[in-house]
């Protein structure tokens, strides 16, 4: 994982708090006892706790007001009450949404004279179980929030509930809490399982239904043993509302399908799908690959002043059907070679659900087949695009070009009614459109038939923006495309002289119909990059213009480290003591491409872990020249000094730069390609 104290947002508090109070007590050579728990929790009956509540049997929906308020003072009884009455208005409570859930800062800074919580009576002036009885009026359910600590993760301190577990949970029961959110700050070094354990025990206590959702971060390894304590655990740090801090927890979350199941599932965090840091293509591939994982949807988003688009992401009920199907199958990674993902989740009716994720800056063709997600032998098979709404047939391909961070999201299986539905057809584009401003590019289009009867009478157009000329240099129509055939067509396109740098819309349109005469019309965008010639002679790269930037945390730095996840909050790039003016800060696994257009020889480079972090961080360095690595350095650790890195880029039309993790994920990785130089 990343190396987080430094950071101002809520992890830092709750990595800090909780670290720094285990190593001052262990410093000390204090022991904590067992029970920094009471004699309450101490003489508190454990015989026939159970492992199970029969609770959270599909991943829990609802709402946590963090992401969108954190403890600002919008934090109040008037924003919660308003939720419930959009989840009904909007329609969300009918979509499964049912849960709404307070976060830090409802509580009183400290306890009553009988050691009792209180709602903080600025926010919460009817207390918590009236908010509890409004929620239940409108058919919903109301969650809480608290620290397996003695303060919870705010910065005040609120009253955590660690030696006070069975008074809490009793009170929380009472009050009307039908769930439970149990953070992980100072928890004063008692073993995480035995805290988490005892308020297992507290919540059984009560006889009341309390949905349990483990909090400590995936510190422990919580997949290893939570599922018989909680409902669901925390397999990461906490999620921002960034492409690299989705990215990098989607990542943690995939390989831990073998420990998620109906009553126990991974929680990656909350979502952060309408707060506004990322694209509505990016939170659809958020919303999608949380489905395919089977983990809990809970909104973080302010959904009073949410768009309608936001509404329609969390509102598609048919990617919430892959995330909630009973069978509780939590999705598999297939591939993933070159940022092209597969994840297959099987169904409870058989189908297999197939997410197709990209996660790199350009569009990218993702392909598999209906055999590879499991599906058994068949002339032919279904497959209905959950985001399109659009069911076709196929003869078991299962392909698509998917737009820069985007993701196709679809349904297979094997149906006997195949033969009613139109034939599947994959739309794409050769290669990566990269358009010199005033120059003509060659691109060649294809559309093939996937399904297994043909598609009659095909056309393609392919259109830009305004002022752009395309023409077609090849056939555009013909008369039937069996299955795996393409109509393959070739366009120049030509930018206006002038155009700024940037990527800009081209849109692949193609028109067919099945034998049955079923009328399909399929659209799929693509983005064509307006680049320039790099200089001749050398250069510093950090002084060209990007083609495409991903980073594990915050945005690639030019000509500083990658400091924290704002821009431009880097140090000066240092590795060894030695100091450079020139070149890239990036986190692993951070990935930088450039334009070079076949005019560009050389690149070198001084590389390593950056100073900013200490003795920790390891990572490796690699150079692309289009698809082939040119140079790697193998891993280097902050321990060693600066290295020499050079490539042979002769005639690649990109150069890419990649940092990887090293092998041990991604603990304080800030690598610094310094004194960056390419030679043109």
């Amino acid at each position: 994982m990343r190396h987080l104290p430094s950071r101002t947002t809520r992890t830092s508090r709750r990595r800090v708090i909780g670290a720094l109070t285990a190593g001052l007590l262990c410093a000390a050579g204090v022991t904590v006892p067992a029970a920094a728990q009471s004699p309450e929790s101490a003489q508190a009956p454990t015989a026939g706790a159970r492992a199970g509540n029969d609770l959270a049997l599909t991943p829990p929906m609802g709402f946590n007001n963090w992401n969108s308020t954190h403890c600002r003072a919008e934090f109040n009884e008037e924003m919660v009450k308003g939720i419930a009455d959009i989840f009904v208005e909007k329609g969300l409570r009918e979509a499964g949404y049912e849960f709404v859930n307070l976060d830090d800062c409802w509580a009183k800074p400290q306890r009553n004279a009988d050691g009792k919580l209180e709602a903080d009576p600025v926010r919460f002036p009817n207390g918590i179980a009236a908010v509890a009885d409004y929620v239940h009026s409108k058919g919903l359910k109301l969650g809480i929030y608290t620290s397996a600590g003695t303060k919870t993760c705010d910065s005040v301190g609120l009253p955590g509930a660690l030696g006070h577990e069975y008074s809490d949970a009793r009170q929380f029961a009472d009050w009307g809490v039908d769930y439970l959110k149990y953070d992980n700050c100072n928890n004063q070094g008692v073993d995480a399982k035995e805290r988490y354990t005892t308020m297992r025990d507290a919540l059984a206590a009560t006889g009341r239904p309390i949905v349990y959702s483990i909090c400590e971060w995936g510190q422990n390894k919580p997949w290893e043993w939570a599922a018989g304590l909680g409902n669901l655990w925390r397999t990461t740090g906490d999620i921002n509302d960034s492409w690299s801090s989705m990215l990098s927890i989607m990542k943690q979350n995939l390989p831990l399908a073998a420990a998620a199941g109906p009553g126990h599932w991974n929680d990656p965090d909350m979502l952060e799908v309408g707060n506004g840091g990322m694209t509505d293509t990016e939170y659809r591939t958020h919303f999608s690959m949380w489905s395919v994982m089977a983990a809990p949807l809970l909104i973080g988003s302010d959904l009073r002043t949410a768009t309608p688009e936001t509404y329609r992401i969390l509102s598609n009920q048919e990617v919430i059907a892959v995330d909630q199907d009973p069978l509780g199958k939590q999705g598999t990674v297939l591939s993933s070679e070159g940022g092209r993902w597969v994840v297959a989740k099987e169904m409870r009716d058989g189908s297999r659900a197939v997410a197709l994720f990209n996660e790199t800056g350009s569009a990218q063709r993702i392909s598999t087949t209906a055999a590879a997600a499991g599906l058994p032998g068949a002339d032919a098979y279904t497959v209905r695009d959950l985001w399109a709404h659009t069911t076709r047939n196929t003869a078991g391909g299962l392909s698509a070009t998917v737009p820069a961070h985007g993701t196709v999201m679809l349904r297979v299986a094997a149906d006997r009614h195949w033969a009613a539905y139109p034939p599947a057809v994959e739309l794409a584009l050769d290669g990566s459109p990269l358009v010199e401003a005033g120059r003509t590019a060659q691109l060649t289009t294809t559309v093939t038939d996937l399904g297994r009867t043909p598609a009659v009478q095909a056309s393609a157009a392919l259109t830009g923006p305004s002022g752009w000329r395309i023409a077609a240099d090849s056939a555009t129509t013909a008369p039937a495309l069996p299955t795996g055939r393409a109509l393959a067509t070739h366009w120049r396109v030509t930018a206006p002289p002038g155009t700024a740098t940037g990527t800009y819309d081209l849109t692949l349109t193609a028109q067919y119909r099945s034998p049955t005469g079923q009328r399909v019309r399929s659209v799929v965008p693509f983005q064509a990059h307006v680049v320039v010639a790099p200089p001749a002679g050398g250069s510093y790269v950090s002084d060209l213009p990007q083609l495409t930037a991903s980073n594990g945390y915050g945005p690639v730095e030019k000509d500083t480290s990658n400091g924290e996840s704002a821009a431009g909050d880097g140090h000066p790039l240092t590795i060894g003591g030695e100091v450079y003016a020139k070149g890239l800060g990036v986190h692993a696994a951070s990935a930088v491409e450039y334009y070079t257009g076949g005019a560009c020889a050389t690149v070198t480079a001084r590389v390593g872990v950056d100073d900013e972090k200490g003795a920790k961080g390891s990572v490796a360095f690699e150079i692309w020249a289009d698809g082939t690595k040119a140079a790697s350095t193998g891993v280097l650790t902050n321990a060693m000094a600066a290295q020499p890195v050079s490539a042979d880029v002769s005639g690649a039309q990109v150069v890419r730069l990649v940092v990887t993790d090293g092998g041990d994920g991604v603990d304080s990785d800030h690598g610094d390609w310094a004194d960056l130089r390419i030679t043109c």
